[in-house]
């Protein structure tokens, strides 16, 4: 693997975190071909009052998605990009992007349009609060959202039981991709899975940290296939197996 940066940028209440309003979240961004949206999707993150700095990881992308991160990091000095030479997953970008964060707060963020950024305030104010370390933002807590794949919901809703009576979290939404941390939260945490098993390793080691956790309701546009929405059954193969690993036989 080679990260090769573009561009760096340099970097309370409870843990020394800053008050609300003043940039103090990272966020993190994989990007995998997705060249028609990352452009836009980057503005309105760097848009947000509350953003120190913005993490892309492009991974071995086609398409000029990783010029396109060149382009706008050289235009930004708060953007660090770094692109992997081989298509790794979505989890080994999390690992390069979260490896290479400054800010106390940690943020997850796609690099397609499904996620509202504007949404920030509502996703750190628990951690702010002192009263969380980890946020969930769920999908299915009464956020609008677009109207799509029934399998999908079940499907997600049936992992999300699963990882609940393994973790004894009460979750509605495992999968989310907003989910947020304290930064020496998630700095305890090994990152293993290199795809989407990283949605219910994390929440199996953040359940076995024993930190407090918060879900808040988010809003959800989500993508058809035909848009370029890549996760399928296999992924959801893979997330059944995941909860069993890191919650029974190791976190």
């Amino acid at each position: 693997m080679n990260d090769t940066p573009a561009a760096a940028a340099a970097g309370g209440k409870p843990a020394n975190l800053p008050p609300a309003g003043l940039r103090c979240v990272s966020v993190v961004m994989p990007v995998y071909n997705e060249a028609d949206t990352v452009a836009n999707i980057m503005k309105i993150v760097l848009a947000q009052p509350c953003v120190m700095e913005l993490i892309v990881v492009d991974d071995c992308s086609s398409g000029g998605s990783w010029a396109e991160l060149q382009k706008q990091s050289a235009a930004d000095p708060r953007i660090k990009a770094f692109h992997h030479e081989v298509n790794q997953g979505k989890g080994a970008a999390l690992r390069t992007g979260i490896n290479n964060t400054s800010g106390p707060i940690v943020l997850i963020q796609d690099a397609d349009l499904e996620y509202d950024p504007v949404e920030y305030p509502i996703l750190i104010q628990p951690i702010l609060d002192g009263k969380a370390d980890v946020v969930y933002g769920s999908r299915f807590a009464g956020g609008p959202h677009r109207v799509l794949y029934f399998w999908h919901s079940v499907g997600n809703k049936f992992l999300t039981m699963l990882s609940n009576m393994a973790t004894n979290l009460n979750l509605t939404d495992m999968e989310t991709c907003y989910k947020v941390f304290k930064s020496q939260v998630i700095r305890q945490i090994k990152i293993e899975e290199p795809r989407f098993g990283f949605e219910p390793e994390i929440t199996a080691k953040v359940a076995a940290l024993g930190v407090p956790v918060f879900e808040v309701p988010i809003s959800y546009n989500g993508r058809t296939y035909a848009q370029g929405k890549k996760i399928n059954w296999r992924d959801g193969v893979s997330a059944l197996r995941c909860i069993f690993k890191y919650n029974f036989f190791r976190r």
